[in-house]
């Protein structure tokens, strides 16, 4: 009975790795026995080669008639710039290159002397050159060493190291695009990270090697339960939130209706206010979006607007600086919930504020600044945190339950921008906002 073949799926990742590196392998070693098989052919071209072998050819047989006295002299004048000789013993000649056989065949083809002569050749290293080079046997057992400069042995190496580095280029490229595919599901993973909690569940493709389909199937049941528990969570909140509004609107009635003295009717009317909008900021913190699900054409230019006009109507020093037009995609409700907060914070802290909108590319700049006290500048990333709150830094008559900054942060990251807090040179606190001027 056939056994089965293995299917790709079927290999783990260390699996998939190896089976790459042992294609890669297996190219690199077909192309390299591949091009020396067309180095070994290598030949120059007729009338190059009869002229590099007629030279020697002549220089063997006037060295030969010449007494052994004077033949290392004549060897010298004999060669030129382009084609050097020299005498040497038989014990110094060099081994000889096999990817030059066939240029040897197509020399002693036009110079039969030089098969007696036993020619060889052999290829320089780059560092010495590049060039060819060879020796013959004379009669009396010398050898008569050559190299030739000629502009064809620099031809030769620019050939030979296209040919080298060519391949392993080409290499380096099908592997990477083979690591690149085999990573991808494992790229996708990471990049879902980055989403949990900050959008609705969505489920990562389970593909690739075994290792990482298992790894992304633990991943998608991980995030539906970190999403089911933060709905769990915003649903009982926000109906706490809702069932405690019933109690204080009929405390409110009550205190409307009973005899109690007007100045701690007031007092009591405050309270219920301030407990109210604790509800209302509670509400804002688990729900940023107030129930929006889709973002909408908004003019940010606008809604910055109102909210300075608003204010200055209400006879608090508020001022704006921009165009008066910047379209964008997004949450209206959250975004100018956020941008409410940060002015009034300002108006509260510092009794004034201004507020300005620029474009920095594709991204759209609001900037809310004020000159109160400032914070600490080690206390910067506590204020955004929920529930905290820096008295030391701002009056002790703080509304709220320190939810501000933290709904803020929340509702910019919904809609995939940023937010930071820095202190300015002059004095105050800068607030600044970058949102994505998003087409739709």
């Amino acid at each position: 009975m056939r056994r089965p073949v293995p299917h790709w799926r079927s290999f783990g990742l260390i699996g998939r790795l190896v089976a790459i590196l042992a294609l890669v392998a297996a190219i690199d070693f077909a192309a390299n026995s591949l091009l020396f098989q067309r180095a070994s052919n290598f030949a120059l071209r007729t009338d190059e080669a009869r002229h590099m072998a007629a030279q020697l050819e002549v220089s063997r047989r006037l060295i030969e008639r010449s007494p052994p006295a004077e033949r290392a002299g004549v060897a010298r004048e004999l060669g030129t710039d382009l084609f050097e000789l020299s005498l040497s013993r038989p014990a110094n000649r060099a081994t000889p290159s096999v990817e030059l056989a066939a240029l040897r065949q197509q020399m002693i083809a036009l110079e039969p002397g030089l098969a007696d002569a036993a020619l060889q050749l052999r290829l320089l290293s780059l560092r010495d050159g590049g060039d060819i080079a060879g020796s013959i046997v004379l009669d009396d057992g010398s050898v008569l060493g050559f190299i030739s400069h000629d502009r064809v042995s620099w031809t030769l190496n620019a050939q030979r190291i296209a040919a080298l580095v060519a391949p392993t280029l080409i290499l380096i490229l099908f592997g990477w695009i083979l690591l690149r595919a085999t990573l991808e599901p494992l790229n996708r993973l990471v990049r879902a990270t980055a989403r949990v909690g900050s959008t609705s569940a969505e489920p990562v493709e389970e593909s690739g090697p075994p290792e990482l389909r298992q790894l992304i199937h633990g991943f998608n049941v991980m995030q539906e339960r970190i999403h089911a528990l933060l709905a769990s969570r915003t649903q009982t909140l926000l109906a706490i939130g809702h069932d405690l509004r019933t109690p204080l609107a009929r405390l409110r009635l009550r205190l409307d209706d009973s005899r109690i003295d007007t100045g701690l009717r007031g007092e009591m009317g405050a309270d219920l206010d301030e407990m109210e909008d604790l509800l209302r900021s509670l509400q804002a913190f688990v729900d940023p979006a107030g129930g929006e699900t889709a973002p909408q054409r908004v003019d940010l230019a606008a809604m910055a607007m109102t909210i300075v006009d608003t204010m200055s109507d209400a006879g608090q020093r508020a001022t704006y600086e921009g165009p008066d037009h910047l379209e964008t995609m997004l949450r209206p409700v959250s975004i100018r919930r956020a941008l409410q907060n940060l002015a009034e914070n300002a108006v509260h802290y510092a009794g004034s504020v201004n507020v300005r909108l620029g474009q920095d590319g594709a991204e759209a700049v609001l900037t809310v600044e004020d000159h109160g006290p400032g914070i600490p500048e080690d206390r910067l990333d506590d204020v955004m945190q929920p529930f905290v709150r820096l008295d030391e830094a701002r009056s002790r008559d703080t509304p709220g339950m320190g939810l501000g900054l933290a709904i803020v942060r929340r509702a910019i990251r919904n809609e995939g921008g940023s937010f930071t807090l820095a202190n300015r040179s002059e004095g105050g606190l800068r607030a600044t906002i970058c949102l994505p001027i998003a087409t739709g």
